[in-house]
């Protein structure tokens, strides 16, 4: 399968998210520049993390322009499995194919530190391989991270199962002191009504490796090879 990394001025995390899906994950892969209108055949999309067009206007506000987000959007429309990570996260919310919006962290300053985050859901192409329930250690480094919807689009989300990860404590409960951000219901990450597309606020590129102090985050990415091969899990 093939890996297409969405390269916008700014991103940070490109090149880490390259990485982990071609040496950790051993896919094919390939870095796509913002203006490009084309996802070059990929089976799997990766907007990464950073501070796409400098987060002018709000995070992820101008990106969902960039040339290349009409194929991401047709790509999604099609079924095709799209992971937004913490800047993409914000990217998808902007574009729209993901519901809800970011704002600044509760406390009002950036925080970068490794989160636990729970399993909620493995029926997305970014959490198949995982074990239901399970707490991912993962990193966090975003200073709009705190996830908020309105109650009705909350209920929904809650409701059709689209909460995919969630922020815990260290005994895996969703408590004020597991929620790094100030987001609702500890939200951490999220899929779209038709599953495929994915958006989660921790790094799991960055968490794919033990020598990285994780490498939990591995199977977030192997995940999709899993889905797109018929060896979905839960």
């Amino acid at each position: 399968m093939k890996f297409a990394v969405v390269v916008f001025p700014g991103s940070n995390s490109d090149v880490d998210a390259f990485y982990a899906a071609s040496r950790v994950v051993r896919a094919d892969a390939a870095l796509v520049w913002h203006k490009d209108t084309d996802l070059g055949g990929a089976d799997a999309v990766i907007l990464p993390g950073g501070f796409a067009h400098g987060d002018y206007l709000r995070t992820g506000a101008i990106a969902r322009f960039s040339p290349i987000m009409a194929a991401v959007k047709d790509f999604a429309d099609r079924g095709g499995p799209v992971l937004g990570i913490c800047n993409g996260f914000q990217v998808l919310l902007e574009a729209g194919l993901l519901p809800g919006a970011m704002v600044r962290n509760r406390d009002i300053k950036f925080i970068s530190r490794h989160a636990n985050v729970r399993v909620e859901q493995t029926d997305t192409p970014f959490s198949a391989g995982c074990t239901p329930g399970s707490t991912l250690r993962l990193p966090i480094a975003h200073g709009e991270g705190n996830y908020f919807a309105d109650p009705q689009t909350l209920a929904d989300l809650e409701a059709n199962r689209q909460v995919v990860f969630r922020y815990v404590d260290a005994t895996g409960q969703p408590t004020p002191e597991g929620n790094p951000n100030g987001s609702v219901n500890n939200i951490a990450g999220i899929c779209n009504r038709a599953r495929n597309v994915v958006g989660l606020m921790p790094h799991p590129e960055r968490a794919c490796e033990l020598a990285l102090g994780s490498d939990d985050g591995r199977v977030v990415l192997a995940s999709a090879a899993l889905a797109l091969t018929g060896g979905r899990r839960g």
